[in-house]
């Protein structure tokens, strides 16, 4: 049967309109059930809360409208605080890793968006605070992710997460940098628990008083994981600092292992490179000391100007009240 050009006309722009139409009314439908989901997700009805954000994601399985994104993030964090609630149940921790990942992809891809924008107009206030959420949303699924592995002790998972986080080029630079720090950490502890006890620390009295020596482990096999503990953790420590020079855990666990330096040199018998350690161990104290009592005070202001504000809008209540 052969259709007019009239016909093919019509019936294309009749698909298109309910085409279009079906969107709307998909993206309306997502909206109502991620509000339902996220008044449940409040009330802690997590059942409810994670039938209606999955309601939510299948209007948009692709995720690639706001209010399927958002969605599926909250329906990581619902299935993760049921975990919280309650340890035992490993397989809710399992199923939010895998959620969070779905979530971690269609936030990547924002991010990549919003951070083009922001970066070819660095002067767009809103292309910047888009930039500055969909960063510090990467970054909440990471660290959300890492936690989940930690409490179900699969540390291999945890550090192969870290691993792949700090050296992809794709996330943002304070992601990849705390990624660093906390396998920085991981290997800070490690040396920590053995140059930190005896017979490795000892007390030793003198005229001046009690002082702690450190002497190299009685046997190789500590020794060298020592040294192995306090290399790995200075070079992911110096790897996130060049990602975030100004990241205060950075500087604080970078005078942590400078500190595991000096205690190394001691037992070396190297008087010369312990002294050298020791001015840098300094020197990264006070960086980590000068990045703290900044943030303190920018807290203390916005404190102040918090309740500044509350402070006004209640005087004119009040003035309001009286007439």
């Amino acid at each position: 049967m052969r259709i007019s050009r009239l016909g093919i006309f019509v019936l294309i722009t009749l698909t298109v309109f309910i085409s279009t139409n079906c969107s709307v009314y998909n993206r309306i439908m997502a909206r109502k059930n991620l509000v339902d989901g996220a008044e449940a997700y409040k009330n802690r009805k997590f059942a409810e809360a994670e039938e209606k954000f999955r309601i939510a994601v299948d209007y948009d399985p692709e995720r690639v409208s706001t209010e399927s994104k958002t969605a599926q993030l909250f329906l990581a964090r619902t299935i993760h605080s049921e975990f919280a609630g309650n340890r035992s149940k490993k397989d809710r921790a399992r199923l939010a890793i895998e959620e969070y990942r779905k979530a971690l992809e269609s936030f990547l891809a924002s991010y990549k968006e919003s951070k083009a924008a922001f970066e070819q107009n660095a002067n767009d206030e809103k292309a910047k605070k888009q930039y500055e959420q969909d960063s510090e949303t990467v970054g909440s699924i990471v660290r959300a992710v890492a936690n989940l592995y930690e409490n179900l002790q699969e540390d291999a998972k945890w550090r192969e997460w870290q691993l792949k986080t700090a050296q992809n080029k794709d996330y943002p630079d304070d992601t990849r940098a705390n990624a660093y720090i906390a396998l920085g950490a991981k290997q800070n502890s490690c040396a920590n628990d053995i140059s930190d006890n005896e017979p490795v620390k000892k007390t030793v009295v003198k005229e001046e008083g009690a002082v702690f020596e450190f002497v190299k482990p009685e046997d190789d096999e500590t020794f060298d994981k020592l040294k192995e503990c306090i290399s790995k953790g200075t070079e992911y420590i110096d790897k996130a600092l060049e990602l975030s020079k100004n990241s205060e855990s950075g500087w604080s666990y970078k005078t942590s292992l400078l500190v595991q330096n000096m205690r190394l040199a001691e037992m070396n018998g190297e008087d010369e490179k312990k002294e050298e350690f020791k001015k840098e161990a300094d020197e990264a104290k006070e960086k980590f000391q000068k990045l703290a009592d900044e943030r303190r005070k920018k807290e203390e202001a916005e404190k102040a100007a918090k309740e500044a504000e509350e402070g006004k809008k209640e005087g004119e209540k009040k003035a309001e009240e009286k007439k």
